[in-house]
């Protein structure tokens, strides 16, 4: 069973759920840094990645995880596709969580640090790929869309709406290169290779 299709199936039912039906799971679900060491919340670095704030932010996710985790989990395998996304969720919610630990008003949800890991362990492997995005006519460089993604992410950061956790992305995008680098040095070494080239 392909890890990537359990993830993506979990999180699109998981996050409609709470966004039509019960409500009460995404409240359970969110990440508070200022309660996670304190009331012992520790459940909710894995359990926020599996809920969205709203449709848009679902799909904007689920859309970039649909073209880079799939191709990836068939590169490096499903345990290694499983320990990067959900150590890529962990790791990247520990800057948020340095940030806010000490306000009790922050939470946070989404997936975006793991599909940002996703993301850019894929362009490692595949920095050739290019993607079509409607209405976008034109196919769109994997490497330019990851640069895209970290920008519009640092850029939502600043504007701090809503709770969706935007500082994750560049922690994901970080830790995904680095698990690549670490796991699979000749794939590293062949992008450097490429970007040389």
């Amino acid at each position: 069973m392909s890890i990537a299709l359990l993830i993506f199936v979990a999180t699109i039912a998981a996050s409609l759920a709470g966004l039509y039906a019960r409500p009460a799971i995404i409240e359970a679900s969110l990440f508070r840094p200022y309660w996670f060491l304190r009331r012992r919340q520790y459940a909710t670095i894995l359990t926020s990645g599996f809920v969205h704030a709203d449709l848009p932010h679902l799909i904007f996710n689920m859309v970039t995880f649909y073209f880079f985790a799939f191709p990836l989990e068939k590169q490096i395998g499903s345990l290694r596709f499983a320990l990067l996304y959900f150590l890529g969720l962990v790791v990247s919610d520990l800057g948020t969580w340095f940030k806010h630990r000490n306000d009790q008003r922050y939470a946070s949800l989404g997936a975006s640090g793991a599909i940002s890991a996703v993301l850019f362990a894929a362009i490692v492997y595949f920095p050739w790929m290019k993607l079509f995005i409607i209405p976008i006519p034109l196919p769109i460089p994997a490497p330019l869309f990851g640069v895209a993604y970290v920008a519009y992410s640092w850029w939502s950061a600043k504007q701090a709406r809503g709770r969706i956790n935007h500082d994750a992305h560049l922690g994901g995008a970080l830790f995904g290169v680095l698990f690549v680098a670490l796991t699979d040095p000749a794939a590293f070494a062949n992008l450097l290779e490429w970007i040389g080239s």
